[in-house]
């Protein structure tokens, strides 16, 4: 395949750009009798491509990404990787949905799978979520390096840069102890050999989470804990910072990415800076199945299933903790969707420029910058 080049169809805004772009490379590459191909990466075709038992013959998607991760450790690969959607929980369940009502019978994405075929549907949707793509198609010879013209046009033209006041209470905090950075230890592999990852309870059980996990002679594995109590507490001590120094609260994750980790965390944040919705109303969340890690938005989606007096207590303590705490760094200030509606929604290699270039501030709910 030395004289094609894969070109990947994608989601959202890629999809618009390729409108464009994909004609001036076929145009530009025709005289030289380079083969431009599409491949489509796109995450409802990664949906489907897990789910052959469930669709008809003529609906059965390729798993074109695992063709392209084939390729991409080959000499002859050349892929123009265009940016994808990382999912998060609420883009998969919207994407299923979506697909589902175009006839595609792929099954519904199990929250809390308890059977063994939710369980294996689980593991399915598992191979989607996050940022799925990246490590696949990086694992070759991936060249991510910026060409000379489009540095010298960013030289030429850089991002604007607010002015940063001598009187500017924004910061940022992060925990002390008890986080990953913390807890972290590595081990280089003195011989190739096989691992295990237990999980050890205080009451002594033990839990094997991973057996027969290959590692190399020189690897290097890595593990790090965070606890769970430290952060809430963490949390809760910024929430009450905030509201004291007027500044609005945000939290920057990269939770499609960290599909493991981060959405957890994402969670605790939601149920800290919303705890007393959540303990006013824990019998009426658990029976519509509010999952915190899904963000409030998951909330406002599901409150239509609740009784009017539930409904009521709810709006009540919602419009109480914005009240009474601090303002909410805002994704959409005349929409109301804020900084913990979803949790990609917010990702920190995009949202921290952001706020950088913005003197240091983000949009609070009256849609004006502030401090953060």
């Amino acid at each position: 395949m030395s004289d094609t080049i894969v070109y990947t169809k994608t989601d959202e805004a890629p999809a618009l750009a390729t409108y464009s772009l994909l004609p001036i490379i076929r145009a530009f590459t025709h005289a030289s009798d380079i083969n431009i191909v599409t491949e489509d990466i796109s995450l409802a075709a990664r949906i489907l491509s897990n789910f052959s038992d469930y669709l008809k013959p003529d609906q059965v998607v390729v798993d074109t990404l695992a063709k392209l991760g084939d390729l991409a450790k080959t000499p002859e690969a050349n892929i123009i990787k265009l940016p994808n959607i990382s999912a998060s929980v609420p883009q998969l369940v919207a994407a299923i949905k979506e697909l589902q009502s175009s006839g595609y019978a792929i099954p519904d994405f199990p929250a809390d799978p308890v059977t063994d075929e939710e369980k294996k549907v689980r593991s399915l949707y598992a191979k989607v979520l996050g940022s799925a793509v990246n490590p696949v198609l990086r694992e070759g010879n991936s060249d991510r390096r910026v060409a000379a013209p489009v540095k010298e046009f960013a030289r030429k033209h850089p991002h604007s840069m607010g002015a940063w006041s001598s009187t500017s209470a924004s910061k940022v905090a992060s925990m002390q102890e008890g986080d990953f950075f913390g807890s972290e230890q590595s081990h280089i592999m003195s011989e190739a050999d096989s691992v295990s990852i237990e999980l050890h309870g205080k009451d002594g059980s033990v839990t094997k989470l991973k057996e027969g996990l290959s590692l190399q002679k020189g690897e290097v594995i890595d593990a790090s804990a965070m606890s769970s109590t430290k952060l809430r507490t963490f949390l809760a001590d910024q929430i009450k910072v905030a509201k004291e120094e007027k500044l609005l609260f945000s939290i920057h994750l990269k939770a499609t990415m960290m599909k493991v980790s981060d959405p957890i965390i994402f969670g605790h944040a939601v149920s800290v800076f919303f705890s007393e919705l959540c303990d006013n109303n824990k019998e009426a969340l658990e029976r519509v199945g509010f999952n915190p890690n899904n963000g409030i938005g998951d909330l406002m989606g599901k409150i239509s299933d609740l009784s009017d007096a539930e409904k009521s207590s709810i709006e009540a303590d919602l419009k109480s903790v914005y009240e009474n705490g601090p303002d909410m760094a805002m994704v959409n200030s005349d929409k109301g969707i804020t900084n913990l509606h979803v949790p990609s929604d917010v990702i920190i290699d995009a949202s921290m420029p952001a706020a950088i270039r913005t003197s240091g501030q983000m949009w609070g709910p009256d849609g004006a910058l502030q401090d953060t």
